[in-house]
Formats: C-alpha cells, sequence, structure tokens
C-alpha cells in the first residue's frame, strides 16, 4: 500500500515538473489564447479563432493565426502581441491568483491585450471597467512580476 503510494507521489510530481510551462502560460491544449489570433486583438480590435495552418511557437506556446499575413506580423514582433500576464484573466491576476479566460472578452492598454474570463454568472471585463482598471491592473502586475519571479526560482 505504501509503494503503491509513492509511487503514485512520483508520478504526480514528473507531471507537475513537466508541465511547468503550462503553469506559468494560460495553455489550453497548448494553444495561447485558446487558439485565437492575439495579433487581430490589436491589428482589427477583435477576438478572431486562429487556423491550424497559420501555426508558430514562442516561448513554450504555440499561437494560431487567421491568416499567414498575421503570422507573418506577429513574428516580426512577437512580445507586442503576446496577451499580459501569460493569456491568465486580468481581472483574477488582480486577486493575485490565475483564472482561465474566455477568449472572446478583451481590452487593450497601452498597445497591450488583456484577457478576461466571462461566463454564464459573471464577466470579469465589465468588473475591471467598474471596480476602477487602472487600480485592477496595478495590483495585477504587481502580482504578476510576484509570479513570474517565483516560477522563475523553480
Amino acid at each position: 500500500m505504501l509503494s503503491k503510494l509513492f509511487m503514485t507521489l512520483a508520478v504526480l510530481l514528473a507531471m507537475v515538473s513537466l508541465h511547468a510551462d503550462e503553469e506559468h502560460l494560460n495553455l489550453k491544449n497548448g494553444l495561447m489564447a485558446n487558439g485565437y489570433d492575439v495579433v487581430s486583438y490589436l491589428d482589427a480590435e477583435k477576438a478572431q479563432k486562429g487556423d491550424e495552418a497559420h501555426t508558430t511557437t514562442h516561448q513554450g506556446a504555440t499561437y494560431r493565426f487567421s491568416s499567414e499575413a498575421n503570422k507573418a506580423t506577429f513574428l516580426a514582433n512577437p512580445e507586442r502581441y503576446v496577451p499580459a500576464y501569460g493569456g491568465w484573466c486580468a481581472y483574477a491576476m488582480a486577486s493575485d491568483y490565475k483564472y482561465k479566460i474566455n477568449p472572446k472578452t478583451f481590452t487593450i492598454i497601452d498597445d497591450k491585450v488583456y484577457l478576461f474570463y466571462s461566463g454564464f454568472w459573471v464577466d470579469t471585463l465589465k468588473k475591471w471597467n467598474k471596480e476602477g482598471a487602472d487600480e485592477l491592473k496595478a495590483k495585477a502586475d504587481i502580482a504578476w512580476a510576484k509570479f513570474v519571479a517565483e516560477h522563475d526560482k523553480k
């Protein structure tokens, strides 16, 4: 019984180390922004689903684009298009935790994409705007810096 417990623990620890990048970035099946085109957020100001035919990787994440032109735009300056806070919900990050997003719910602040969760009961972008985007962004920036520092120690 005890050896079975240790074996299970060893497997779980191995899984955690294999998925370290997935913890750092909000990836759904390895995809940033759930497969939505991160260039379209900034350049077209709309959420547009990416196409598997136009795919690239950057810093451990797979990105999909709606066109080859958007993929080329991303490759020319990827840091401009990588969503803030590793693609995690900005509203949740302001409370010092990571939460999934709805890739159709976003805002742009200072030429950077911020993603949010929205579902049947809550739209965190509306809460972000109502509760004070500037104050929440400042809190989220601090939480993200702390999270990155802790992640980099691993």
